[in-house]
């Protein structure tokens, strides 16, 4: 006799997950971080190096520097940037969507370190003199742009302008405060001062004592230049100097394109599955897919509950999680129809099939687990996006296609409703021993 209990359990169980889903989905989907190859954008990878004689590169340095980065990639108005240290003494920043790569190095790598000399090079005052964060841009009488500045110590300025002013303004012009951004041992102001392309800022002269705390700083500044200015100096200077070892960037079409044939490559071999799945295990087949469409919306709402950034690479590793997905289900019904071949009623044959596989799906999937995980803790960049969706998939596998699977298949089974048709379950009655 059929118990209608369990089925009525089966069906409402299905609908109330369907309606999580169907609710669950848009959100998920739109809160997904995708990354550079899906997106486009800029990735570059630096080597960390001393600022000065003597400084460690160790993990405080590293993360003081990616702080630093952080600060500079706010500019940027990147919302989703990833910055990794690397093999403790590199760092990979991937910025999503930027198209101005010229504009992103130079606010990533510059040091922004700002200094005022005198025409010997002689350090007369640097950035820590300055308030923080109150650099703007402004223009001058001729319409052109500057940057202004505000200084901690007004009387610490003029006694520089009036030592400067001291220095005779004629015949080699030696009354300068010349304004360096990154000085370098071996820079010289008279070396540069007659080259069209000179290192330093500017060079103003200074006639007199300026008891002041404003600052402005002119020159033949673009208003991208200008601009490029005021936000390093308001980011704050690196501690560390930083040398690019690699970059790549993917145009935005690129990027939209690569998801598109993705997804659609994805719908395809999913499709595939589940057609599979149908066609050889009818009923249990069946019950794999409904749970492999639960594994991906799970997987998908722990992805992006984790803020991972989804990549190429992390894509590939949900479908293969799916092919893994479908690998426990298929092993565990072939437990059951081998069972059933042997004469087993079907409740039987379910319980000794669940038994009998379980053993064999914990191996496979804890063997990939480690092999994740090994990726994960070597790996960089995209292995390591590749890994988190590889490690969540066996994870999830086990609550969908092991237990979920065994739940709605148990309902039905308990329900007696497929005690005659064993058919339902890929196996046909000739099989069956006993039945020749």
């Amino acid at each position: 006799m059929v118990k209608k209990g369990p089925i009525f359990s089966f069906f409402a169980l299905i609908i109330v997950l369907g309606i999580i889903i169907g609710f669950a989905v848009n959100p998920i989907i739109h809160r997904v971080n995708l990354g550079l190859d899906l997106k486009g954008g800029f990735e570059v990878l630096y080597q960390v190096k001393p600022l000065k004689a003597g400084q460690k590169i160790d993990s405080d340095t590293m993360s003081n520097a990616v702080a630093a980065i952080n600060k500079r990639i706010n500019v940027l108005g990147v919302s989703e940037p990833n910055i990794s240290i690397e093999n403790g003494n590199r760092i990979r920043v991937q910025l999503p969507g930027v198209k101005n790569e010229k504009r992103a190095r130079q606010l990533l790598s510059t040091t922004a370190k700002l200094e005022f000399r005198d025409y010997k090079d002689r350090l007369m005052m640097d950035g820590s003199d300055l308030k923080p964060g109150k650099a703007k841009v402004a223009f001058d009488e001729m319409n052109k742009p500057m940057v202004t500045l505000q200084l901690k110590d007004p009387e610490k300025f003029a006694n520089v302008t009036k030592k400067i002013s001291s220095y005779p303004s004629i015949p080699n012009r030696d009354n300068v405060l010349v304004i360096w951004m990154d000085y370098k041992k071996g820079d010289s102001y008279q070396k540069e001062v007659g080259k069209k392309n000179h290192k330093f800022i500017s060079d103003p002269s200074v006639t007199s004592e300026l008891n002041t705390s404003d600052v402005q700083i002119t020159g033949s500044f673009t208003m991208q230049e200008a601009t490029t200015l005021k936000d390093l100096l308001n980011s704050g200077s690196l501690p560390v100097r930083m040398d690019e070892i690699y970059s790549t960037s993917v145009g935005a079409q690129f990027g939209q394109d690569s998801m598109k044939e993705t997804i659609y490559a994805g719908a395809l071999a999913i499709a595939a599955i589940m057609l599979f799945m149908l066609a050889f295990y009818r009923l249990g087949g069946l019950i794999a897919n409904i749970t492999l469409v639960i594994y991906m919306a799970i997987v998908m709402g722990v992805f992006v509950g984790l803020q991972a950034v989804l990549t190429l690479p992390g894509i590939a590793a949900m479908i293969l999680g799916i092919g893994m997905a479908v690998d426990a289900n298929i092993i565990t019904l072939e437990r059951i129809k081998d069972e059933l071949r042997g004469g087993k009623s079907v409740l039987s044959a379910f319980k000794a099939g669940n038994h009998r596989a379980l053993p064999t799906v914990v191996d496979a999937n804890l063997t990939t687990i480690i092999a994740a995980a090994v990726l994960f803790v070597l790996g960089v960049s995209a292995v390591k996006g590749f890994a988190v969706m590889l490690l969540i998939s066996n994870v999830v596998t086990f609550l969908t296609s092991v237990y979920g699977a065994r739940l709605l298949l148990g309902l039905l089974v308990h329900s007696r409703v497929l005690n005659d048709h064993p058919w339902l379950l890929g196996v046909k009655r000739r099989d069956i021993r006993g039945n020749e």
